[in-house]
């Protein structure tokens, strides 16, 4: 098992809830869209935490640099946060058109993260975490092994 196999499962997990999220609000099921996104935002924080408290302090440790993926990867998050703050909004107004714009930009912009990471920065990770303490792939398979439940 490589540090970071969880990590790609864990993406498909949060976007399936967002697609659920999505597709209620297109509907007009506001209830069941503001359902969906609240998972979808519980999972993604879970995610974001995970590799901001454990796989990027690792392997920034391991590599000796935090100006290179990882930062770039933390600005990404806090992006995904400010659209996910205005997608909060938007589902509390019941708002279709405020939804539907933050959601094509968030999705867009999950994809273009997810491909990085999956291509780029995870096997970087795996690279330079192989062989460290075994813990770290525990706790990163724990932590992004929490059950989305739709």
């Amino acid at each position: 098992m490589s540090t970071t196999e969880s990590l790609p499962v864990h993406h498909k997990s949060c976007d399936h809830l967002f697609a659920i999220a999505e597709e209620a609000a297109s509907a007009g099921r506001w209830v069941e869209c503001r359902d969906a996104f609240r998972r979808f935002r519980q999972e993604i924080d879970a995610h974001f935490a995970t590799e901001e408290q454990v796989l990027f302090p690792a392997f920034e440790a391991a590599s000796g640099s935090s100006m290179g993926p990882t930062q770039m990867m933390r600005l990404e998050h806090a992006q995904m946060n400010s659209l996910m703050s205005i997608l909060d909004h938007a589902v509390t107004a019941c708002d279709p058109e405020g939804f539907a714009g933050a959601a094509e930009t968030l999705l867009i912009l999950m994809q273009q993260h997810n491909m990085k990471e999956e291509n780029i920065l995870y096997p970087m990770c795996d690279r330079t975490l192989a062989g460290s303490d075994l813990a770290l792939d525990q706790e990163l398979a724990t932590r992004a092994a929490a059950p989305c439940r739709t």
